[in-house]
């Protein structure tokens, strides 16, 4: 029997030049097919701010995971874990291999680990989360986690609210124990299918300067017009309106903010944003990361010879 072939996950944090990259990857090797593991790009309509691949090098090679919902839709990580799962179904059963490109830490670790994610009741988490807000009320959350579920309550912090709260959600929804849906994303083990687990780094200085080229090309790009167009549309649920740039272009059509204060909000949240990614990342011990000085292509005689080997 022929061996599964090994896919590649391609993680890093935003602006690093994981696509270009990607791309670079695909021309070489022929038999590859791009699966984007990006919360924001599945949202037709909001092309400027995410970044996504154009049309051109989309034609170039097969996306996956892009343009699949509407703004107006929150596009939860139970649903993204399920299709891109079948994408890289369908590119393997058509005897070629996935390279997964992003940087959303949860959603890669979704798609590439076996993550349950239990259905939500929000009318019984506002019960529940009222409890814990009266006098004694997290220490009483946490006793009866304890008492009905001792691994999850192992687990959390006691006076984590939100996490108590959730756990005792989903045992009263569901009547299994919250531990009982898996280790969750502090577990790095076997991934749910045969992939490589690659990282690229790129120093400090050179990845501030490209978010701050990239926020400039956002800018030059119309990104405000995008965003008075989405929402003139479709509009924007909660979770599209989170998405960095979106919400602080809302907030300048809003007349919340100036255009200069819009997207200085915007550079400034995505540098937090990816010194979060590159924390999360960190924390996994399989992948191997791979440092470019400047320019992130200079990589992929390395990233090639590691997907060959």
């Amino acid at each position: 029997m022929t061996p599964d072939p090994t896919h590649l996950a391609l993680v890093g944090p935003t602006a690093s030049g994981k696509s270009g990259l990607a791309l670079q990857l695909a021309a070489e090797l022929g038999d590859i097919e791009i699966v984007s593991i990006d919360s924001m790009q599945v949202y037709r309509g909001m092309d400027v701010g995410t970044a996504k691949a154009t049309t051109t090098e989309r034609a170039a090679v097969a996306h996956h995971m892009i343009d699949v919902a509407d703004p107006a839709d929150d596009f939860s990580v139970a649903r993204f874990q399920a299709e891109a799962r079948t994408a890289v179904a369908d590119i393997q059963a058509r005897g070629l291999r996935a390279l997964l490109v992003g940087g959303t830490g949860l959603y890669v670790q979704a798609v590439i680990d076996d993550l349950r994610f239990p259905g939500e009741d929000l009318a019984l988490r506002a019960e529940l989360q009222a409890g814990t807000e009266e006098p004694g009320g997290v220490a009483r959350a946490y006793a009866e986690l304890q008492q009905v579920d001792p691994a999850a309550a192992a687990r959390i912090d006691p006076h984590n609210a939100r996490r108590i709260v959730r756990a005792l959600e989903v045992i009263r929804l569901t009547g299994e124990r919250f531990s009982s849906f898996g280790a969750g994303i502090a577990s790095f083990g076997a991934t749910a299918f045969p992939v490589l687990l690659t990282g690229l780094w790129l120093p400090r200085a050179v990845l501030a300067h490209r978010i701050d080229a990239r926020v400039d090309a956002m800018r030059r790009g119309g990104l405000v017009d995008e965003v008075r167009a989405v929402r003139a549309g479709s509009g924007l649920a909660r979770n599209a309106r989170q998405a960095i740039g979106y919400r602080e272009a809302l907030g300048h059509l809003d007349g919340t903010t100036s255009l200069d204060e819009a997207f200085a909000m915007t550079a400034r949240r995505t540098r937090s944003f990816a010194r979060r990614q590159r924390m999360w990342f960190r924390r996994d011990p399989r992948i191997t990361w791979l440092a470019a000085p400047e320019n992130p292509c200079d990589v992929a005689g390395a990233l090639l010879a590691l997907w060959r080997r």
